[in-house]
């Protein structure tokens, strides 16, 4: 069995700060779910370690993972994002951070917001999780899913019982410990 991310992150100087006031938090700001869905997909077959040191690269390129913007970005930006080497220069996966807005903006319409349809559909196992995930989006692996749910506080599973940044997660009450109250 490999080692736990709470093993290995803390104090690390790309690891550390993300372990300990991100991982695994609640989120529910659009721009912010939006961010962590596009670093789950760019870091689809990549080192996690590598997107978070390009995550400042993806936030100049995305317009501050502004759904809005990218969901409508221009062909020169398109061609700007994939000749900069600070992101994951990746056609498919720009497509699909592009799309993906766009079906982020129509789950306003819908349920009111991404956090609004993710409550909307809590609880789910897993399993029903990525089944809804790719029938709504794009760039769905079962990986991107379980991780983009564990960091954003819908599934449990981020850190350790024994990790101190676990207590602070429960703290700010994440949907996965809402459901064992």
């Amino acid at each position: 069995m490999g080692q736990h991310y709470c093993d290995v992150a803390p104090g690390h100087p790309v690891h550390g700060h993300y372990h300990d006031y991100e991982y695994g938090f609640p989120i529910d700001d659009e721009s912010r779910l939006f961010e962590r869905l596009v670093l789950e997909i760019a870091q689809a077959g990549l080192s996690w370690e590598l997107i978070l040191k390009k995550r400042e690269g993806f936030r100049h390129r995305l317009a501050g993972f502004d759904v809005d913007r990218v969901a409508i970005l221009s062909e020169a930006e398109q061609a700007a994002f994939l000749a900069d080497p600070g992101v994951v220069r990746n056609r498919l996966k720009l497509k699909a951070f592009m799309h993906n807005a766009r079906c982020i903006q129509d789950l306003r319409v819908s349920h009111g917001g991404f956090a609004e349809w993710i409550a909307a559909h809590h609880p789910l196992p897993k399993e029903e999780w990525i089944k809804l995930f790719r029938k709504t989006f794009k760039f769905m692996g079962p990986e991107i899913v379980g991780e983009f749910l564990m960091s954003t506080g819908v599934l449990p599973g981020a850190h350790q019982a024994k990790c101190p940044v676990q207590r602070r997660i429960l703290d700010a009450n994440p949907l996965w410990h809402q459901e064992t109250k």
